[in-house]
């Protein structure tokens, strides 16, 4: 199932002697090389056509991938205009920005968001079939399975498990200490999402889910710029990718396996793809794709948002009254049984009301996903060529549009770096807030992402005392900042952010 032709050249280049390979990757750094410099032969400028970055088009790849969001801005600044193009390798890019800019990326039947990130991203597990070169009533089968999950009967019905899952990770915490949130709070999230989008024999086995996310963290740091713009070319990189996504696969496969084997009919994710009689490169596919992309961006989201409320007790306060307030509302009658834990407590409040009576929190989700998720949209252009700004965009070009463009505007925002929550909504300017993507192309899963970000948030406030402190332990200042540089997780600089807690006895 998995890349074959990549499996087998790795293997070749492992067993090949030290001198065969270091001739291998010369022959190879020399093609790179010669691409490289014919990729970009600026004869004239032509006036339709979005100006090229200066300087040798090498210069730009490491730069990309490594400081996107620096590279980007320096790219707005050296060129002065709004749009700018460059290659990576042989692959044209054109970056927009602007009002009238984001209107047509975002609205462009063209623009390919799949063709977009298999060549610009790279940091997704790829399986031949089943995560990359996918039939286009596969990818929309996947959608179709992901909105099934977030239907009010599935979603009210993982409520409950969210929040066992999250009573048991934070009490494996303690009752006091100090840890790095992008760590423990992103692990959390992690559980969560295999818990939602996958399965119980996942699910259930901490071991498991610690494994799966050491993989998914493999294929993440050994994403490079070659093994993105090079996939063909066997390095230790790409070799570890391809082991760790062998890895996950078969982990998958067995956990399918296992179901069928057993007969058992469950309540998750899976139940619902083999209950549909979905084919297994689906089901597959939906659980390797899903878990990493959905743990990616809701965790990221949950860090920064429990990050923010440690750093502004004001807004901690206001989100901690209203669960309190939705606990009165919905609470059953107290008994004389023993005090019912924290995770049983929250599961009172339906579905409903977490959706529907609950506007901090969804002030404070909003203005999290405003300054603090670094995304770049991509896109390819498959066809015709297309103007923006008087500019010509060719058929094959890639397309990017930095969120930054809008959600860092001070004339949109003033003083964007800072969180609050209490912004009145940006509703003048078109896309002036797209933090669950624009367009044609909104986020799938933001019905269930918000779902866990507000259970998760509940839990911490109502369970923990903190503060945000740095490596000495006492409270930074200024805060920490979202670094946008880091296209991942948005961590802010080493050494800068941890939040030291406590249990709370908070009366319910």
């Amino acid at each position: 199932m998995y890349t074959v032709g990549l499996q087998s050249a790795a293997d070749a280049f492992l067993l090949a002697s030290l001198q065969a390979q270091l001739v291998i990757a010369l022959v190879l750094l020399f093609i790179i090389i010669v691409f490289g410099i014919g990729a970009h032969k600026d004869d004239g400028h032509d006036e339709n056509s979005p100006v090229f970055l200066p300087g040798h088009p090498l210069l730009s790849i490491v730069p990309f991938f490594r400081k996107r969001f620096d590279f980007l801005n320096s790219g707005f600044r050296i060129t002065g205009q709004s749009l700018f193009q460059f290659n990576l390798l042989r692959d044209t890019v054109v970056v927009v920005s602007g009002e009238s800019a984001r209107k047509a990326f975002f609205a462009n039947k063209g623009f390919d968001l799949t063709e977009g990130f298999k060549v610009l991203s790279g940091a997704i597990p790829m399986v031949r079939g089943v995560t990359s070169d996918l039939q286009t009533r596969r990818i929309a089968l996947i959608h179709k399975r992901l909105s099934a999950v977030q239907k009010n009967e599935p979603l009210n019905q993982l409520i409950v498990p969210i929040l066992e899952d999250t009573q048991r990770v934070m009490d494996s915490w303690g009752s006091s200490g100090t840890f790095d949130p992008f760590d423990k709070v992103y692990e959390l999230i992690f559980q969560t999402t295999v818990r939602s989008l996958s399965c119980a024999e996942l699910a259930d086995d901490p071991a498991i889910v610690a494994r799966l996310k050491k993989l998914y963290d493999k294929l993440d740091s050994g994403t490079t710029p070659a093994t993105v713009l090079l996939p063909w070319f066997p390095g230790p990189s790409m070799i570890k990718k391809l082991l760790a996504t062998k890895e996950i696969y078969d982990i998958v496969v067995r956990a399918i396996d296992a179901r069928i084997a057993s007969g058992i009919s469950r309540n998750d994710s899976l139940q619902m793809l083999l209950d549909a009689g979905d084919e297994k490169l689906v089901v597959v596919g939906f659980i390797m794709g899903l878990l990493i992309a959905g743990a990616r961006a809701t965790g990221t989201t949950a860090s920064w948002l429990i990050t923010f409320l440690g750093g502004h007790p004001d807004w901690r306060g206001k989100a901690t009254d209203e669960i309190k307030r939705l606990l009165e509302m919905y609470s059953p009658p107290e008994s004389t049984s023993a005090k019912p834990s924290l995770s049983s407590h929250l599961a009172s409040i339906p579905l409903e009301a977490w959706e529907a009576e609950t506007p901090v929190l969804d002030a404070i989700i909003h203005e999290t996903l405003r300054v603090a998720q670094p995304h770049t949209a991509m896109r390819r252009n498959l066809g015709p060529e297309v103007s923006i700004d008087a500019k010509t965009i060719p058929s094959g070009a890639y397309i990017m549009y930095p969120f930054s463009d809008v959600h860092l505007n001070p004339e949109l925002y003033p003083d964007p770096w800072k969180f609050d929550p209490g912004r009145k909504e940006e509703v003048q300017t078109a896309f002036g807030y797209v933090g669950w993507g624009g367009g044609k192309t909104i986020c799938l899963g933001q019905r269930l992402a918000k779902v866990e970000l507000k259970l998760i948030t509940s839990m911490f406030l109502l369970g923990f005392r903190y503060d945000v402190v740095d490596s000495t332990g006492k409270r930074p200042e200024p805060l920490p900042q979202p670094n946008w540089n880091d296209i991942l997780l948005c961590r802010p600089a080493k050494g800068s952010c941890y939040l030291k807690y406590e249990r709370s006895e908070l009366p319910l």
